[in-house]
């Protein structure tokens, strides 16, 4: 399951998190603060590392 870095949206709150979720569910919008359990919460740009077989 892919995982995704959100950060909540509530004035009170603001946590960041991360979530393991099937793309269905992501899909879906099923996503809440663990914090606060707001659903204003707004996905961060994710990192992407590439591992290559190749050695420099």
């Amino acid at each position: 399951m892919p995982t995704y870095d959100f950060q909540c949206q509530s004035k009170k709150c603001g946590k960041k998190f991360t979530v393991f979720l099937s793309l269905s569910d992501y899909e879906k919008g099923k996503v809440a603060c663990p914090k606060c359990k707001s659903k204003r919460v707004k996905q961060l740009p994710a990192l992407f590392i590439a591992n290559t077989s190749r050695k420099s």
